[in-house]
């Protein structure tokens, strides 16, 4: 067998041995803890107990009925309120009405307000007739609420832009659009019934696309597709190996998130670091929940190993071959590299790869199937991945996955795709959930305003794929994705800031608690203790130990 294999597996056995030493050693869980809170191959002498919560009620969906009907309408901007020193003008070819508006500035002072007559209570296209020499990014508001920002085009001609499937409520209200860091001139808003949302399916299969996968990942595959559009599944980021960020969720809204998002990297010197993370994926798993790893990847490099493509001196361009070399030895990879035939640069790619296998491989060997995320947000160049073009992200994503499938025979992933744009599409045939990551600079609970993205990305994947947020910065707003048909797969809030300040306590700058609250105890979500339900899952430390239901599963009576 080639060396590297077994080194991959080797190190695949050392962490799935450390975890399974682990599990041995544990004391009794309490039943007053819905799930392991020390998720270390650390041995821990007292059992491990949580002060009781408080519990909320469910809150069913709810939104205002709609009433759908053709309709449209136009608004002028000249005839609109004018402020912070915008302007009429005239002298543009081509505008509809008296005239247009300019004399925004760059400052983002200045603005226009449309005082807007809604016929009824349905989803609406806002278009916007704007004409701008260069790029700019318009901020809209709904009253005091910021709806979304656009950025305009840069060709000089006044050109339609449109903000789809907008829900408005009927009556009288202001639509308040406003210039950032740029000049533009606006001639008119155009407000229509919307019909994209309706074109939204959740028919997903749920057939993966390794036809060799193994049987825990096809049954994860399958219950994801059945509950597609019924419930979103709540997520929560966890960082360093511990599951503190979830228990900070338990204790404001009395429920766990269902997957636990991490993150793999390849050791620089330690292994310790890297088991840490797989034995915290394992034993989330083992006790009823979904692990999902998402790959930040250090750049292969001798000089500067750094993810941000500012952080390091890598060159993915260098790596490119077209050389078939994804189920080669590593005696014969070392050999092309000795020859020339791959790069340095290619050769170390290769290394990193071999290595993630392993701990990958250590969660196959103990039967965790893992939601695999490698290479995020392909379609930026701000991560060295994406910094030289699509044809490099693509190229490597298809190198990672059929080694892994092949070569490995990883049977237990998941493939999620997080590209975000069709320019960075990849093979359908190599993933099997497509996700995006979501924030919002400057905004609080502003998860209602994701259906524009679940929209246009399941028109460039596809209804047989699943749709899933990877991150995003605020929790979505249960009410509203069921309002606008955009019913994410799942989503997954991210660590640090976004969920707890210094001091390890709620932090509310991003999404209030009260919002927390509601997200996590409302029908359209799916919790940890409902998941177990739905899935007859008990808790693997509960199995050994005869423990009694626990607490979070006492929360419900019936599966949703």
């Amino acid at each position: 067998m080639d060396i590297r294999k077994i080194i991959a597996l080797a190190c695949a056995a050392g962490a799935a041995a450390s975890a399974f030493a682990a599990c041995d050693k544990k004391n009794k869980m309490t039943a007053s803890v819905p799930i392991v809170e020390e998720t270390t191959a650390k041995k821990t002498t007292e059992p491990t107990t949580t002060v009781p919560v408080e519990t909320f009620p469910d809150y069913p969906v709810t939104y205002p009925e709609i009433e759908k009907k053709t309709s449209g309408n136009l608004y002028e901007a000249e005839k609109a309120e004018l402020k912070g020193g915008a302007k009429a003008a005239t002298d543009l070819p081509e505008f509809s009405g008296d005239g247009y508006v300019t004399g925004f500035g760059s400052e983002g002072k200045a603005s226009v307000v449309f005082d807007i007559d809604v016929p009824s209570n349905q989803h609406y296209d806002l278009s916007f007739n704007i004409s701008s020499g260069s790029a700019v990014t318009c901020r809209l508001k709904l009253g005091d609420e910021q709806l979304t920002e656009f950025r305009t085009t840069d060709n000089g001609k006044f050109t339609y832009i449109t903000i789809y499937g907008v829900f408005l409520t009927k009556g009288k209200q202001k639509l308040e659009i406003t210039p950032e860091n740029g000049e533009m001139c606006l001639d008119y808003l155009k407000i229509e019934n919307n019909t994209s949302l309706s074109d939204i399916s959740y028919d997903a299969k749920g057939e993966l696309v390794n036809k060799k996968a193994g049987e825990s990942a096809k049954e994860l595959m399958s219950f994801l597709s059945e509950n597609y559009g019924k419930y979103m599944i709540t997520g929560q980021y966890a960082y360093g190996g511990d599951n503190s960020e979830l228990d900070l969720i338990y204790r404001t809204t009395g429920k766990y998130p269902v997957i636990r998002f991490s993150n793999f990297e390849i050791p620089d010197e330690s292994y310790d670091a890297s088991f840490k993370e797989v034995d915290a994926a394992a034993e989330w798993y083992l006790n009823g929940g979904i692990s999902c790893v998402s790959w930040y990847w250090k750049a292969p490099s001798d000089k500067k190993k750094g993810i941000r493509t500012e952080d390091t001196d890598f060159d993915i361009s260098k790596a490119v071959t077209d050389k078939e070399i994804a189920e080669l030895t590593e005696e014969e990879l070392r050999e092309l590299y000795s020859k020339g035939d791959i790069s340095k640069e290619c050769y170390g790619l290769l290394l990193d790869i071999d290595n993630m296998a392993g701990q990958l491989t250590s969660l196959k060997n103990r039967g965790v199937p893992v939601l695999w995320r490698p290479l995020p947000e392909g379609c930026g160049d701000w991560y060295w991945w994406g910094a030289k073009g699509s044809d490099s992200y693509k190229w490597l994503w298809q190198l990672i996955y059929d080694r892994f499938t092949k070569y490995f025979e990883l049977d237990n992933l998941i493939w999620i795709w997080n590209g975000q744009s069709n320019s960075a599409m990849v093979d359908k045939r190599t993933f099997d959930i497509a996700s995006v990551d979501l924030y919002l600079s400057g905004e609080k609970d502003y998860g209602s305003r994701f259906y524009e993205e679940f929209a246009a990305v399941q028109k460039f994947v596809g209804s047989n794929k699943l749709i899933a947020i990877s991150e995003c910065g605020s929790v979505p707003d249960m009410d509203a994705a069921f309002r606008d048909n955009a019913v994410w797969s799942f989503f997954g809030v991210w660590y640090g800031k976004y969920v707890q300040n210094d001091k390890g306590e709620y932090n509310e700058e991003f999404t209030s608690k009260d919002a927390l609250i509601r997200a996590y105890n409302s029908d359209g979500a799916m919790t940890l203790d409902e998941y177990r339900k739905m899935r007859g899952i008990e808790p693997a430390e509960a199995k050994a130990d005869g423990e009694a239901e626990t607490s979070a599963e006492k929360t419900t009576t019936t599966a949703k």
